[in-house]
């Protein structure tokens, strides 16, 4: 297990490999959850074909047990069009709720991670099985009485598959000295 000792500044910095990944996973889909609960969205990087880089707010990431998970993919023209030319991504999420950096900096540490970029592929569209759809109504079940609800989730039939391969951890040394062990 990796102990503080080895998360200084200069590894933290570094992007963590497959093992590393593995061993901290249940910890990044926590923190990935946290994310999302407090934005609403994880953010997807991507590379065009020109190499310009672009990032899309993404709403619909569900993480799995291991090291991967999938998005639906409706209203996203250019992240796709990148992903079918090139399907390497860098997907950010970051706990945006001000109750937690509040507490944090009174703390001077934080009680959990701050964020996590976790980097991998994004595979080709493909139909959302039954499961998936389930996981999507779920989500958004306690807006589903709003006019936006069936306008923005109703119509969700594809998605694309993550696999990831490395993470970095979102990194204030200074604060998180008992994270990530």
């Amino acid at each position: 297990m990796l102990g503080y000792a080895t998360l200084t500044p200069t590894y933290l910095a570094r992007t963590l490999n497959r093992e590393a990944l593995r061993q901290h996973w249940p910890e990044i889909r926590r923190v990935v959850e946290r994310g999302q609960a407090s934005s609403l969205y994880c953010s997807i990087a991507t590379v065009g074909e020109d190499g310009t880089p672009t990032v899309t707010p993404i709403g619909t990431v569900f993480l799995g047990a291991n090291p991967g998970g999938f998005f639906f993919d409706r209203y996203t023209s250019d992240l796709g069009n990148n992903i079918n030319a090139n399907g390497k991504i860098c997907l950010l999420a970051v706990n945006s709720s001000k109750l937690f950096w509040l507490r944090s900096f009174l703390l001077g540490r934080f009680t959990s991670p701050p964020g996590v970029r976790l980097y991998g592929t994004a595979g080709p569209l493909r139909a959302a099985t039954a499961s998936e759809l389930s996981q999507i109504e779920r989500r958004v079940r306690s807006s589903k009485w709003l006019k936006g609800n069936q306008l923005i989730w109703s119509s969700f039939t594809q998605v694309r598959d993550l696999e990831f391969t490395s993470f970095r951890p979102v990194s204030y040394p200074a604060m998180m000295e008992r994270l990530w062990q």
